[in-house]
């Protein structure tokens, strides 16, 4: 007969009944399908009151050394990675992430050659606080390849910056996101992400469910042979691009979410420009990891 603890996301909030192995260990892919993002368990000690947290090895969350109990255990989640649905958002609920602006680099096309890193920055530094401007250079020349890197502090000022074109050095340059190139045809153009970090023990399947609880998920693509990433095409561009940047924990493994940029968008000469890493997904789409 198959047993079962109680798990709940938090204290006071309502409780799932989890059934365990038959070795009375519990996998986490089990406490995963009900709490999405979870990366292990935790209980309240009945001596102190304090947290203890439960052994997580390869996937497995192993019992505490008294033994499952009548206690109720509790989802671990990373730091600052919990995610509580928005009760505004119309959408089911623990399905769809709360989507947050955040700013990310910008793509300055259009650059006299002459122009410098410093110039870059006294020009949009008078639309709003920068973080970071960079002009990408030949690393053989030195001499600059016609386009740079921006990044702003605030996103209302970002879309300000994009929803213009601007005259720099007496020539006009556009500012768009790096993973679009500003060619929207392309059919998966910011519904794609690149997943890093990603372990052999972690399959398509663990990949598509941990990650369709964040939004509609429609292909996953791990290269053979393996090469420790892989890519997850989203049905929703929004959502994929709010989770790029963050450190997910997946089986027990932590993967890394970044943009996935088109090979199309190659920089001058065929190099691969700004992406570092290349690819091809199951459409046989080329894909570079920003």
């Amino acid at each position: 007969m198959t047993a079962y603890i109680r798990v709940a996301e938090d204290e006071g909030e309502e409780e799932i009944e989890m059934p365990l192995e038959i070795d009375g260990s519990i996998l986490m892919s089990t406490i995963l399908s009900q709490f999405p993002g979870a990366c292990g368990l935790r209980y309240r000690n009945p001596e102190t009151n304090g947290w203890r947290a439960l052994r997580v090895v390869e996937g497995i969350i192993h019992p505490p050394q008294e033994m499952w109990n009548d206690s109720v255990y509790f989802a671990v989640y990373p730091k600052d990675n919990k995610r509580k649905p928005d009760e505004n958002l119309d959408t089911p609920v623990g399905k769809t992430r709360r989507l947050e602006k955040k700013c990310t680099d910008l793509i300055v096309l259009g650059l006299p050659w002459k122009t410098t890193e410093e110039e870059i920055k006294e020009y949009f530094e008078q639309f709003g606080e920068l973080l970071m401007a960079q002009v990408k250079k030949d690393p053989k020349t030195g001499d600059s390849k016609g386009f740079g890197f921006i990044r702003f502090k605030e996103y209302d000022i970002q879309m300000k910056v994009m929803s213009q074109r601007h005259n720099i050095d007496g020539r006009w340059c556009d500012v768009k996101i790096p993973h679009s190139k500003g060619d929207m045809s392309m059919p998966n153009a910011g519904r794609k992400v690149f997943v890093g970090r990603v372990t052999e023990d972690i399959s398509k399947e663990d990949l598509f469910t941990f990650f369709s609880s964040y939004g509609e998920v429609q292909d996953v693509f791990i290269p053979k042979p393996f090469r420790y990433f892989a890519f997850i095409t989203f049905a929703d561009a929004k959502v994929a691009q709010s989770l790029c940047g963050d450190d997910f924990i997946v089986k027990g493994n932590s993967v890394h979410v970044s943009n996935a940029e088109p090979k199309s968008g190659q920089g001058k000469g065929g190099q691969m420009g700004y992406g570092q890493m290349k690819g091809q997904d199951s459409q046989g789409m080329g894909w570079v990891y920003l």
